[in-house]
């Protein structure tokens, strides 16, 4: 599913997302808990401000540099 992300440009262009929208709705990345690389794609795994995971794909490719949602996964609520 492909999602509109904002990012924090620091040493180099789209270095960690800030922020993604997803079917109209804004989400805050609180934290990003984690980042991979793949051949021409760079995944990262954040902590949104509604409290669930998601993992985000940004594919690097020459033809098309684009965001996609690879993965959601709901908090888990305390009980």
């Amino acid at each position: 599913m492909r999602v509109r992300v904002e990012c924090y440009a620091g040493q180099k262009a789209d270095e960690r997302p800030r922020r993604f929208t997803l079917s109209g709705r804004t989400f805050e990345v609180e934290e990003v808990l984690d980042q991979w690389y793949g051949p021409d794609d760079i995944y990262f795994r954040v902590r949104a401000d509604d409290g669930h995971v998601y993992i985000l794909r940004h594919s690097q490719d020459v033809q098309e540099d684009s965001w996609t949602l690879e993965c959601f996964r709901r908090a888990q609520r305390a009980s």
